[in-house]
């Protein structure tokens, strides 16, 4: 491990704030001047570094200085082989993943509950899916991770497949095999990709999951803005030796910006230095507020805070103990309900609410006060608004059938029809409640009853459901019934 004191692009930018370089570059701002009610709100230092690439600050798109040296101290950091600074959100990470790896009529072999960004993926570089429907916890309806027998069978039935992608920990702190997933699939020549966005902590604390560098996985997305404290939208892409990196340069060149900002690379800077020289006591404090907020929870009745207690070995090898995972259903309110409840109600903002779950994001910046808000929060709602859960939807995912790759559904002939009326058509957009952002449908996705039921319930709970392009969700894009696309 080399010296991790260091931050060269945060040092870069002091040393070239010290100087008086006058700017004939954009942005037009002018550090600022140019617009002082926005410097006025977010302050003259943020103003002062929102620079341009230039040659004493380094280019993201091709690094020969102080970004070069901040990504190898965050590889050194992270225990792989290469990390690559990114500004467009573990959204471009991902993708990035997936472009490096599958083309056009390629296999990838995945979990059905990925976040939006792979799906998307998929329409742009038009691989196929082999999709692994997850196991899934009935009383909790959420779905768990990727069993070894189901990993075993998708790639004993795919031996033409390239690559499989893991979620790793799911959004509700759900963590795989990833280990044996990364021997099975490199055993049958595959590349392992992981979606960690909700795993940067992994990396630095102790006692908790295994992280996907540790584990083999070739590549993985690491939204270093989510537990790692650096700034919204930043995130960090890790590979290992099978991975060239100059070709992966390549490839996220396809769609990185080429105006990176100074804000979130120093932000990324920052952050991998904190989190190196400080990880094991932030992380442990985390666990341990998380802890006592768990306790007290199920101290409550009718709440459930999942814990360790759900691991089996299998579709839920291990759990991430910095998540506070809530179910609500015991108290006749779905997740949506609730989650809405504390932020109108009581001025508190979760992370997510879905059908029957509400999840708090405990990090670095929590304070044990905050905590206690929440569960005195709890106990109120549980006293005035508790009814009947009788006919409440328990389930959070529904398995789709896919009828037609998602590349040819998007781009393929389509029509609008009414949601209700949409039963066995095949979808051409996405339909997904957010957060999480797993598509209830995807392009290429036959509608069934259920699902089309399950948007409905989604909505009247007061879910946002994105991705249409009716954005009042009355209607579906599907395919033309010529068969054509």
């Amino acid at each position: 491990m080399v010296n991790q004191n260091s931050a060269p692009i945060y040092e870069a930018l002091k040393e070239f704030n010290s100087k008086r370089v006058v700017p004939f570059d954009v942005p037009g701002h002018k550090r600022g001047r140019g617009n002082p009610e926005l410097t006025d709100f977010l302050g003259q230092k943020v103003m002062d570094i929102d620079v341009n690439s230039m040659k004493p600050l380094d280019n993201l798109n091709h690094p020969k200085s102080v970004i070069k040296e901040a990504e190898f101290l965050a590889a050194q950091a992270f225990r792989a082989h290469h990390a690559f600074f990114m500004v467009n959100g573990t959204t471009s990470s991902v993708q990035a993943m997936v472009f490096a790896t599958v083309k056009r009529g390629d296999k990838i072999i995945l979990p059905r509950n990925v976040h939006r960004s792979v799906l998307n993926a998929l329409v742009l570089c038009g691989a196929y899916p082999i999709y692994i429907n997850p196991e899934m916890n009935q009383r909790l309806g959420i779905s768990l991770g990727m069993s070894l027998k189901s990993v075993k069978k998708a790639i004993n039935e795919n031996p033409d497949a390239k690559a499989i992608f893991v979620n790793n920990p799911t959004y509700y702190g759900i963590c795989s095999d990833l280990k044996s997933i990364v021997s099975m699939a490199h055993e049958a020549g595959l590349f392992v990709l992981a979606d960690e966005a909700h795993g940067t902590h992994l990396y630095f604390g102790e006692d908790l999951p295994q992280s996907a560098m540790a584990a083999g996985c070739d590549m993985s997305a690491v939204s270093m803005h989510k537990s790692g404290g650096s700034l919204t939208q930043s995130s960090i892409l890790l590979t290992n030796e099978r991975v060239n990196p100059d070709y992966m340069r390549q490839v996220i060149n396809l769609t990185s910006t080429t105006s990176a900002s100074y804000l979130l690379l120093s932000s990324l800077d920052l952050s991998r230095k904190h989190m190196v020289l400080n990880g094991k006591e932030v992380m442990k404090r985390v666990v341990d507020l998380v802890q006592y907020a768990r306790e007290e929870v199920n101290e409550i009745g009718d709440y459930w805070a999942l814990g360790e207690d759900l691991i089996d070995g299998d579709a839920v090898f291990d759990f991430d103990q910095t998540k506070l995972t809530i179910n609500t259903l015991d108290i006749g309110l779905a997740g949506i309900e609730v989650y809405d409840l504390l932020r109108d109600e009581y001025d508190i903002q979760m992370e997510l609410g879905d059908i029957a779950n509400i999840l708090a994001y405990v990090s670095v910046g929590d304070r044990k006060s905050d905590l206690e808000r929440l569960v005195s929060a709890l106990v109120d709602i549980r006293r005035r608004y508790k009814k009947d859960k009788t006919g409440m939807w328990m389930q959070e995912y529904i398995n789709p059938e896919l009828v037609v790759v998602p590349q040819d559904a998007f781009y393929g002939k389509k029509e609008a029809v009414d949601l209700l009326g949409s039963e066995g058509r095949v979808c051409t957009e996405f339909v997904m409640a957010y957060p999480p952002g797993i598509p209830i449908l995807a392009p290429g996705e036959r509608i069934t009853m259920e699902i089309i039921n399950y948007i409905s319930y989604a909505k009247e709970k007061g879910c946002l459901i994105t991705g249409t392009e009716d954005l009042e969700v009355k209607k579906l894009n599907v395919l033309k019934e010529d068969g054509e696309y």
